[in-house]
């Protein structure tokens, strides 16, 4: 039997990758900026090029899947030719699943969105929810920074 694995609460905030981005003038909306849905395809291909990065080779033979994915709108993102950034760091790692926080930066040092995605490690065979295989998980904890703080929801009325 498989010794338990702890579950990583504190986090080393001091790691983080950042990605440039190019827009697409295709992504405006009619307000002339960034279209909200948008956001989460650059969160999506910020995360796809932190793993390629981390580990192009895929070695550990599963899947992730996303799980929750939640964004707070900062400040509006306005189309430009030149790069954005999104900063990436994983900002949790739990026994099966495992959440990454990143911002994404306008060219002038903005930061217009800020995300958590927390993903989900399969099986590839079964689909079902598995432990974080050792070497990932090391992998994973290597890159503990920042986590996201958002706003507090305000309280629901009625009326």
């Amino acid at each position: 039997m498989s010794e338990p694995v702890a579950i990583v609460t504190v986090v080393a905030n001091d790691y983080r990758l950042d990605v440039e981005l190019h827009l697409r003038w295709g992504d405006m909306d009619i307000n002339n900026h960034i279209n909200n849905v948008q956001f989460a395809r650059l969160f999506e291909e910020a995360r796809v090029r932190c793993f390629r990065t981390w580990r192009s080779d895929h070695p550990w033979g599963v899947a992730m899947l996303v799980a929750r994915q939640d964004i707070e709108f900062a400040a509006p993102l306005h189309y430009t030719t030149e790069p954005i950034v999104a900063r990436a760091c994983v900002s949790r790692v739990g026994r099966s699943s495992f959440a990454m926080a990143m911002r994404l930066i306008d060219p002038a040092g903005t930061v217009c969105a800020s995300a958590e995605t927390t993903m989900v490690v399969t099986d590839k065979t079964t689909g079902r929810p598995m432990e974080i295989p050792a070497e990932m998980r090391t992998l994973l904890t290597e890159r503990l920074g920042e986590p996201i703080s958002f706003h507090a929801p305000r309280p629901v009325t009625a009326g």
